[in-house]
């Protein structure tokens, strides 16, 4: 940890800000730094944590891995001053230190959230400074280069994106630009449940005994956030590079074979199925998804493994990642606001406990509690689906995924939650809304086996909810649904169902929505 009490230079006068999200040592806010003219600042600021409700395993992902950062920071000589534990938001902390010792510059990356970029351009004006917004350099794609990729379109798509992407890098292309494969992605061979005995032997993630910076973190974290959700006593997150290093090198080793065919299965106390878990680890920055594709492409050359593994893999990373980074910059402020269906309803209050009688939801927010993390299907299909049906409000859920996941950064989990699993944005990057009964959920896992619903069931007491409030949905859209090319069967079956089941479907839902909280 760095030391608040450093003398500094009165020569002084770049001051380099680091935030939490940003622990890349060759990030564009350290180019042409001088550490004898120049100096850095990270601060530790409670406000952050409680900006939404953060998960305990969450807030100490982040402070162990900044601590661990500045110690790497400091072993090179860097001037640092590292304010831990501030009460103040980031935005005050660095007025203070920047009015006490008179720095002229600025500089930062810009910052994953709008509203902390907006607080640091207001302080700039406030005290004359200049502020030098660095574009970052952790992606492939730079915000004005999507922008002008996106154009005047009114209605975006990954796959169009995706191809440019890897036309632009040369990733998994044929000499004469056609794709690997003779296609451009191989969704259709990544749908596959577990069978019906189970997953079978999985190998596990790395996980990382935490070493006494983290150790200090925890035990802080449990004293100073006992009332904020979930638990530590499983943390084992990589907090530094060499670890987040050593966890994709396990992982393109051991699971990414496997990952193709069954990342879409979910089954009971199964939390990370064959998945990478190197989201928060690329999004804290300690890994470059540069590095993470090649290595992802090294393995497959030499291990022949099947290209549908790797295309998923290199697609959630190259594509879909970077895609929704510019839809972000694109859409905001108004993505924060959008809610297409304009629904109102409240959060329930076992989003947070999982005290539910639905087996699927329990098994998604249990494990999230336990390790701050859920895998996409989990969180599109399960609570994003359930929250989407039931009519909540599009701010509250994202403010629930925000808090919830260790992954979990604006730029990439409003357009995640917002965009695609709330469908709150309307067509403009996601093409339906992603809707489902517990008919894909009983094929994709084995939740229902255990639950006190039956999925086959429409409407009455053991009817499954997510049954109940999907064929609400489609009764209460379909004229929108016909419209939709992607969805018109789902209307199509509608008209299977006769108009006094559909009448009864409709009351039963209605019961459901006035009473989520004791579903």
């Amino acid at each position: 940890m760095g030391d608040p009490s450093v003398r500094i230079s009165n020569k002084l006068k770049k001051l380099v800000l680091v935030l939490g999200d940003q622990l890349k040592a060759d990030s564009s806010a350290f180019n042409n730094f001088s550490p004898e003219n120049d100096h850095v600042i990270m601060i530790e600021s409670v406000c952050e944590a409680n900006y939404v409700w953060s998960h305990q395993a969450k807030i100490a992902l982040f402070l162990s891995a900044m601590r661990h950062f500045a110690k790497d920071l400091k072993s090179k000589k860097y001037p640092l001053t590292y304010i831990a534990k501030s009460k103040q938001p980031i935005v005050a902390e660095l007025k203070q230190h920047i009015q006490k010792n008179q720095f002229t510059h600025l500089i930062c990356v810009e910052p994953g959230e709008l509203r902390l970029k907006a607080d640091l351009e207001s302080l700039a004006h406030e005290l004359n400074i200049h502020l030098d917004l660095r574009q970052d350099n952790h992606f492939y794609c730079e915000v004005d280069e999507f922008k002008k990729w996106a154009g005047d379109k009114k209605e975006l798509r990954l796959e169009y994106f995706y191809r440019y992407m890897r036309k632009k890098h040369q990733v998994m292309m044929q000499a004469n630009d056609e794709p690997e494969g003779g296609q451009w992605n191989f969704d259709d061979q990544n749908r596959g449940a577990y069978s019906k005995k189970g997953p079978g032997l999985i190998i596990d993630p790395l996980w990382f005994e935490p070493d006494d910076i983290t150790k200090e973190v925890i035990a802080e974290v449990k004293e100073q956030y006992s009332n904020h959700p979930g638990q530590l006593e499983n943390f084992g997150w990589p907090v530094t590079r060499d670890q987040a290093l050593k966890a994709m090198e396990h992982f393109m080793e051991h699971r990414l074979p496997s990952f193709g065919q069954y990342q879409d299965a979910m089954w009971t106390n199964t939390p990370f199925g064959w998945h990478s878990i190197l989201s928060a680890s690329l999004n804290l920055k300690l890994i470059d998804p540069k590095e993470v594709v090649d290595a992802a492409i090294k393995v497959w050359k030499q291990k022949n493994i099947s290209i549908n593994a790797v295309e998923g893999f290199v697609r959630q990373i190259l594509g879909w990642r970077e895609f929704v980074r510019g839809m972000y910059y694109l859409d905001m402020p108004k993505m924060a606001k959008a809610n297409f269906y304009d629904h109102q309803r409240s959060l329930p209050k076992w989003y947070w406990s999982g005290e539910t009688k639905m087996a699927c939801m329990q098994d998604a927010i249990n494990q999230t509690m336990k390790f701050g993390y859920a895998h996409h299907i989990q969180r599109l299909m399960v609570t994003g689906n359930f929250a989407l049906l039931a009519e909540i409000l599009p701010k509250d859920v994202c403010a629930w995924y925000l808090a919830v996941y260790v992954d979990a950064i604006e730029w990439v989990e409003l357009p995640n939650t917002s965009g695609m699993a709330l469908f709150a944005n309307g067509p403009r990057f996601t093409s339906k809304p992603y809707i489902a009964s517990g008919a894909y959920i009983k094929r994709m896992s084995n939740y229902c086996d255990s639950c006190a619903y039956k999925p086959s069931e429409r409407y009455g007491e053991n009817a499954c909810p997510m049954t109940s409030l999907y064929w609400n949905f489609l009764i209460k859209h379909k004229a929108e649904l016909e419209k939709n090319p992607r969805t018109r069967l789902m209307r199509a079956n509608l008209n299977k169902i006769d108009v006094a089941e559909q009448h009864k479907i409709e009351q039963h839902a209605q019961y459901l929505l006035n009473n989520l909280e004791n579903i």
